[in-house]
Formats: structure tokens, C-alpha cells, sequence
């Protein structure tokens, strides 16, 4: 018996670590839109320096007005958002710089964003850089094979798509 339904095979998308730091779950972020996941799943680096990357290969999809936030598909679908510090919306963008626009190609590991840390501090914010999977429900299964101290661009895990 011949079978002509062929088997969809699950895509895998590398993550790079965003940013160099400490490497905390998403479930560890001190916001619990964060926290909980209503956003999507992810994950979280506590910096130790003010460069962001990319964590994914893909096509910048939208840059807030603000800066505080860039969102990225990459060629499979994984949308992935890349969330610079907790209640940063309202410094207007000041403490952020952004090298990418709106339908960029990025490679994981390309620089995408500075953020000024001692800026950040000053005005009272957490600089936690969140990188979440905002379509989570086209995602078969998600592993950091990192843990604590990360570099910037270093591989730390993947995502398996459905």
C-alpha cells in the first residue's frame, strides 16, 4: 500500500543570547505581562552591557516609535519580540539607539540596538532584555541549553516549530 501523505517536518530556528549578561527565565521578569506569558513564552538577559543583537535570523517587521521594542519573523514564521527593559515606553526612546528599520534582513548575532544602562538606572527602570515568541501557539518546543552568564551573540538554545 503506497502512502502519498507525506509527514510535515518540524523547522528549527537557533537563538543567540541578545545581549551579554545573566540568562533568567521568562518566568522570572518582574512584570507579570512578562512573567505569565500573556505576551508569548521566552526568555530574559540581565545585561551587563548596553548592546542588544538579534536573537534570530529574519526580517525586522516593526520598530516602536519608541525604541523600546523590535519585532522580527523570520522565514519561517517565528515572530519574535525583542522588549528593551520593563516600563520603558514612557523615556520616549532617550535611552535607546536602533540600527535597523522596518523590513531589514538580520542575521542572529547582528547588532540591533544600544541601550545607556546608567540612563536606565537613573530613571528607576529594570534593563532586562525579554526576547519573546509572540505566536507561541506555532511553536512544537522551545530549549535553552544555556544557563547564567551569556555572551551577545552566542548560541544559547532553539525553537522547533510546528
Amino acid at each position: 500500500m503506497l502512502n502519498f501523505l507525506k509527514k510535515k517536518k518540524s523547522q528549527t530556528v537557533g537563538l543567540v543570547a541578545p545581549a551579554s549578561g545573566h540568562l533568567v527565565p521568562i518566568t522570572e521578569v518582574n512584570d507579570p505581562v512578562f512573567s505569565t506569558k500573556m505576551m508569548g513564552d521566552g526568555f530574559a538577559v540581565i545585561p551587563a552591557a548596553g548592546e542588544v543583537r538579534s536573537p534570530v535570523s529574519g526580517k525586522i517587521l516593526s520598530v516602536f516609535d519608541t525604541k523600546h521594542a523590535i519585532s522580527i519573523q523570520t522565514d519561517n514564521g517565528l515572530e519574535v519580540l525583542v522588549h528593551l527593559g520593563i516600563d520603558t515606553v514612557e523615556l520616549k526612546g532617550a535611552p535607546f539607539q536602533v540600527y535597523v528599520n522596518e523590513n531589514d534582513t538580520v542575521q542572529a548575532g547582528d547588532k540591533i540596538a544600544d541601550m545607556d544602562l546608567t540612563a536606565l538606572k537613573a530613571a528607576g527602570k529594570d534593563n532586562s532584555v525579554m526576547v519573546i515568541f509572540t505566536n507561541s501557539n506555532s511553536i512544537l518546543d522551545f530549549t535553552i541549553s544555556a544557563n547564567g552568564k551569556v555572551s551577545a551573540g552566542h548560541g544559547i538554545g532553539k525553537v522547533e516549530l510546528k
